[in-house]
């Protein structure tokens, strides 16, 4: 699809991934609604922009359907959404914990099922609802009448010592992409999925340079964290292309997570 003149909802818009995308998509003649907790900067990051802010938790369904609604309702339409929020146990209240410990002590089933919640349940969540008011679109020449793209990650393959419920979530939300892409095609809507490795966002944006040296070195190249644009070339990419659907990329630089 083409950017002049397309609308597009930036779910966790605030920072990173998200935003460098966002202001991608400005950049080449598209409007923009940032969605993100009220807590966010998000109101600031939509003005730069040109847009509005809606503020939202993706884990209050009805919430986040009213939401995508009023952004849809404002812009007068949507061809675009990429929803990077998530995060893993301690997002939830919980910290990295094995499945079972030595001592006996189990996961918290709680603890697994938020974190399948915030990430899995919630994008579909996002997609259903992004996609319900694109199926409404006139297609364009080729017959797209928009693109969705969630995040996964790297985890979902080679998920580490601690990080069975975010493996989960993230492999589901990668499971799911094909799946959804077949659903959607007699709508003319694409479904992707990128999974990135270390990115230099959020938290992990204030790693000290020796750390984020020592947690990337075992990738091909190159060996550093990503930054925040490299992911937001990709995504413009798959937007832009048609034959890019129901497919995870991933944006590693060939970088396989070694169990611990």
């Amino acid at each position: 699809m083409e950017i002049q003149g397309s609308k597009a909802i930036f779910v966790g818009g605030d920072s990173g991934m998200c935003r460098a995308t966002a202001e991608r998509f400005k950049q080449g003649g598209g409007e923009v609604a940032i969605l993100d907790l009220e807590a966010s900067n998000g109101a600031e990051i939509a003005e730069s922009l040109g847009g509005k802010f809606y503020p939202c938790n993706v884990m209050d369904y009805a919430n986040m359907d009213q939401m995508i609604a009023d952004a849809v309702g404002d812009m007068g339409g949507l061809h675009f959404v990429l929803n990077t929020a998530g995060g893993g146990n301690r997002s939830v209240g919980g910290t990295a914990q094995r499945t079972v410990k030595k001592d006996g002590t189990r996961h918290p089933t709680d603890i697994f099922s938020k974190v399948v919640a915030l990430n899995l349940v919630a994008s579909f969540n996002i997609n259903t609802a992004a996609a319900q008011h694109m199926s409404t679109n006139t297609p364009n020449k080729d017959g797209e009448r928009g693109v969705m793209i969630n995040t996964s990650s790297i985890a979902a393959f080679e998920g580490q010592i601690g990080q069975v419920a975010y493996s989960a979530a993230k492999g589901g939300i990668s499971a799911m992409t094909l799946t959804m892409a077949r659903d959607l095609g007699n709508l003319g809507i694409r479904c992707m999925t990128i999974a990135p490795s270390l990115f230099a966002t959020g938290l992990t944006a204030g790693i000290p340079v020796e750390s984020s040296d020592n947690m990337t070195k075992d990738a091909a190249f190159p060996h550093r964290m990503g930054n925040p644009d490299e992911f937001a070339i990709m995504a413009i990419a798959i937007f832009e292309s048609a034959m890019m659907n129901g497919s995870t990329l991933r944006v590693d630089a060939g970088q396989r997570f070694a169990p611990r």
